[in-house]
């Protein structure tokens, strides 16, 4: 016999790209609903509801003992889940740790990792068993709440959702990445979500911004700080938004002038261990200044981290660096990806809510039909066995004449029992099959065989009025479901009462505090704005002190100490800036670094300040130091229109416009190109096109041109042109800007000859015009002195003295002297200039000279450290070519290196208080002033001028 041919395959023809779409698609919903997403009804994954009710179902309730964590995870795999048993035992470490879950799930004993990473022991070691929060979750389970699914192998069955009694998704957050897609929900706190659900019953219009009012924001176990609103806003509304977390951190002063920041809170996942690493990190690299140690004092009460500060540094700078900086600041991205209904849905919180109402009514609903059946079926059996006991006579004779059970059954079935008293209750029980015909009942089958169950004992009158009672019972409770499940609001109610119930037990205070206004500020607005001084040394030491530290003195005084130098370090340049000021510094390699004041680092008056080349990225291989600094206004709209005149010690002069330095990057950029052979820039100053520019040199020459005399650069590269002509070895040694009077020369004069009429006084000179004004002897020297004379009215002569610009100029000495800028003429640039002061041996060599303001004060320091600030009304007023009076008595050896100009309204220490233990010194009398010698041998009061 020949076998029939089989049956040829099926085949056709797919495409690969059909058939790649098919398997992608069936592969990432696979994913999505089975695995990494949660459902929104009970807020877990499958892994997590599977470990759950598997505890349940082998009963290790919350008040059992502890079971062995791998025989949980066995049960698991073995019949729920069909994944490796790290998954499964990870989200059973994830649900018992109190910093991951706001309201753990599970209660754990044992190892089960911490905060800094640590791994937990392996599951042969830790112990768990259900926490209380999650029978709230398993509750009604038995009572086809919910609906149940094959599990994989079609052994047994697992719940496909919990009847979860509370939102468990807002309260303990979820995570997830899914295939195109990802689920990032925060925790909230359980009160809070239980208040709004309420607020939700009660008024069903209640709309998001109502409901923000309830819930305000995430409540992260680990606690901490939400800054701001905007973006828990973006969350609850649109189901999407991103939180900045910071840590809680205070300020605590652990022992005398040393302060601390320590951290009690940190965001919620940050690894606390790998945040600490972060710290040390930017410390090594330099972001941040100021902490000197850095220890964890953690234990089991809860989290702290002791960030000691240095003895200067400012501890709201500091945190504000660490939040910017270290994880003690993160973000959390919002995501609200949940299932509903089986499809991924991104959902704000009212949507949340409502779904989570919608199945608890739900939950509520098939609880009590499958109460209402348990109700029916018992009363089915009491209404039997009341019948029986009412005609308890003929039910015994029955029984007693039957010669089996099966007959005795037969014959309760046959009969039609009379309902005698039974009768209303018989009415108000829904029995269909077994009519009320003729005020007689049938019995059913169930009825009779419970019948023939019945103990002698319950048919004594006691037991008789209880089976009567009981039926009773049952009857006002079918009567009460009935009238649940009819009644909305009647359901709402029981949601509402149960949810009460379970915030009474489980809630606790919020841990989560949230700014109510967005912190946007930058890191400097956290500055105090503030004068400082600051000094930099001929080494390459910079620092900031502020203003109030230095009191004024009379001229003629001791000083104090500027800065503590070392080896051959001297003082170089002092100026004054606010603690937003943003900083120039322009290097020997014609570079350009730019710093807030308030990133200097911060010293007293007597301490070295910082090397600034660990400051700036200095190139230290080819030699780069920083040659001049410049401190720019505060004020961007102040640089409209104005530009940066630069000068060197070889004369050469360049403008440029100030944009051109206002946006400097951290490597710096070219500020301008030297090329002879030990040139440097001497100054970069401030200007607009309606000043003069004032070179002066250190041989006591000075030249005045208009700033339109120097063409405005559009190259930083260029070497600029000639703006003095220097002799010999004299070099430029400051640059400083004028107002520009149109003038002739004999209004000068004139104004010059009354200036000095008016200020002649007793022992001041003799009042004549050489006392003002020497003759020049450089080119064009007779300009003024030829000029006719004339008088000025008083008017002219007022507005002249309004536009005057005092020129100081300061000797390496100490001696000084102010002088009208009336006295330098106008001329174009690139010319030797004329005389400026006296060089002689008494007063040496030229170190500054600038305009000064009459109520303003200066400050003047030695190449020793010593520092004195004076008024500049004390310094009196002398031509150009005198020699001055003594400003600052140096010591021998020593010699005046920079003078800076400082505001008389700076001034909030002028009430001459000791400063650093040293007692202020009271002003001497000019009369006892000592007497300085003169060239020529003589003695000259210090008040006078020896020229």
């Amino acid at each position: 016999m020949v076998d029939a041919p089989s049956k040829p395959f099926d085949i056709a023809p797919v495409t690969i790209e059909d058939e790649m779409r098919r398997s992608y698609l069936d592969y990432a919903m696979s994913v999505i609903v089975a695995r990494a997403l949660p459902d929104v009804r009970d807020g877990l994954k499958p892994v997590h509801r599977r470990i759950l009710y598997a505890m349940k179902e082998n009963g290790y309730d919350w008040n059992r003992a502890y079971r062995k964590s791998a025989r949980i995870v066995g049960d698991v795999m073995g019949k729920y889940h069909p994944h490796g048993d790290t998954a499964i035992y990870d989200a059973m470490v994830r649900m018992a740790q109190d910093f991951s879950m706001r309201l753990p799930l599970i209660d754990g004993q044992g190892n089960f990792g911490s905060m800094d990473g640590d791994r937990p022991a392996a599951m042969r070691y830790t112990e768990v068993r259900l926490a209380r929060s999650a029978e709230a979750l398993l509750e009604d389970i038995d009572r086809d709440t919910v609906d149940f699914q094959p599990n994989y192998d079609d052994t047994s069955r697992e719940p496909m959702v919990l009847p979860a009694r509370y939102p468990n998704l807002l309260v303990n957050g979820a995570g997830g990445i899914a295939v195109g897609m990802a689920t990032n929900i925060p925790p909230h706190n359980l009160a809070e979500v239980i208040d709004a659900c309420c607020a939700i019953i009660a008024d069903p219009s209640l709309d998001d911004i109502g409901l923000m009012d309830i819930v305000p924001g995430p409540d992260f176990p680990t606690g901490g700080t939400i800054v701001g609103r905007r973006g828990i806003r973006e969350a609850y509304l649109g189901g999407r938004g991103s939180i900045t977390i910071r840590s809680k951190a205070t300020i605590e002063e652990i022992r005398k002038d040393r302060e601390a920041i320590v951290v009690t809170e940190i965001p919620y996942q940050v690894n606390k261990s790998r945040m600490m690493e972060r710290i040390a990190e930017t410390v090594q690299e330099k972001l941040i200044d100021g902490i000197s140690e850095l220890r964890d004092e953690s234990d089991r009460d809860g989290v702290r981290v002791v960030i000691e500060l240095k003895r200067d540094a400012n501890p709201e700078v500091v945190l504000k660096q660490l939040y910017r900086f270290t994880p003690l600041e993160t973000t959390f991205g919002i995501n609200m990806l949940a299932l509903d209904a089986g499809r991924p849905v991104q959902m704000g919180l009212r949507r949340v809510l409502d779904c989570f109402l919608a199945f608890r009514e739900e939950v509520v609903s098939r609880r009590t039909a499958f109460e209402l059946a348990k109700a029916r079926e018992r009363a089915h059996i009491l209404l039997g066995l009341a019948l029986s006991v009412a005609n308890l006579d003929e039910v015994i004779a029955l029984i007693r004449a039957a010669p089996d059970p099966a007959s005795a059954r037969a014959g309760l079935l046959a009969r039609a029992w009379p309902i005698h008293d039974i009768g209303p209750l018989i009415a108000l029980i829904d029995e269909p099959g077994h009519p009320v015909v003729d005020e007689t009942y049938r019995l059913s089958e169930d009825q009779a065989r419970a019948i023939l169950e019945l103990r002698l004992q319950r048919l004594t009158g006691l037991e008789r009025d209880k089976i009567a009672e009981e039926l009773r019972t049952i009857v006002a409770q079918i009567g009460e479901y009935l009238d649940i499940l009819r009644s909305r609001p009647r359901r709402l109610e029981i949601i509402r009462d149960e949810l009460l119930a379970v915030r009474e037990q489980f809630e606790t205070p919020r841990r989560t505090v949230i700014d109510e206004v967005e912190d946007e500020t930058d890191l400097e607005d956290l500055i105090k704005p503030e004068p400082m001084v600051v000094t930099v040394s001929h080494g390459g030491y910079i620092k900031r002190t502020p203003l109030v530290t230095y009191r004024a003195q009379r001229r003629g005084g001791k000083g104090r100490s500027g800065m503590a130098t070392r080896d051959e370090d001297f003082v170089s340049q002092v100026f004054v800036a606010g603690t937003h000021a943003p900083v120039l510094f322009f290097t020997s390699l014609g570079k350009v670094y730019l710093l807030k004041v308030w990133r200097l680092p911060p010293g007293n008056p007597t301490s070295r300040g910082k090397p600034m080349v660990q400051l700036l990225p200095l190139d230290t291989k080819a030699g780069e130091r920083v040659t001049s600094v410049l401190a720019l206004p505060e004020d961007r709209e102040a640089h409209h229109g104005r530009s940066l005149m630069f000068a060197t010690s070889t004369g050469n002069v360049r403008r440029n416009d100030l944009a051109d330095f206002t946006n400097v990057k951290a490597n710096g950029k070219i500020a301008m190109r030297l090329e002879e052979e030990g040139e440097r820039l001497v100054g970069v100053v401030l200007c607009d096109e309606s000043q003069d520019v004032l070179l002066a040199t250190r041989g006591g020459k000075c030249i005045r041109f208009p700033v339109p005399e120097v063409r405005l650069f559009q190259s930083r590269t260029s070497t600029g042109v000639r703006g003095v002509r220097l002799a010999g070895d004299d070099e430029v040694i400051d640059i400083s800007i004028l107002r520009h009077v149109e003038a002739d020369a004999g209004t000068r004069a004139a104004y010059l000859r009354r200036a000095a009429q008016e200020r002649r006084s007793p022992g001041e000179g003799d009042g004549t015009v050489e006392d003002v004004a020497a003759p020049d002897t450089e080119e064009g020297a007779d300009a003024d002195a030829a000029a006719p004379e004339r008088l000025l009215s008083d008017e002219e002569f007022l507005e002249l003295a309004a536009n005057d610009d005092l020129i100081l100029t300061v000797t390496a000495n100490g001696f000084g002297k102010r002088t009208s800028a009336y006295e330098y003429r106008v001329t174009r640039r690139g010319g030797s200039g004329i005389a400026n002061i006296a060089t002689s041996a008494r007063n040496g060599s030229v170190v500054s000279a600038f305009p000064v303001a009459a109520d303003a004060e200066i400050m003047l320091v030695t190449d020793g450290g010593q520092v004195i600030r004076m008024p500049v009304g004390d310094i009196r007023l002398a031509g150009r070519s005198t020699q001055g009076v003594i400003l600052l008595r140096v010591a021998d050896g020593e010699r005046v290196v920079s003078a800076a100009l400082l505001p008389a309204e700076a001034d909030e220490a002028g009430d001459g208080a000791a400063v650093d233990g040293i007692a202020p010194d009271a002003p001497a009398p000019e009369a006892a002033a000592p007497e300085t010698p003169t060239p020529d041998g003589t003695a000259v009061p210090p008040d006078s001028d020896p020229s």
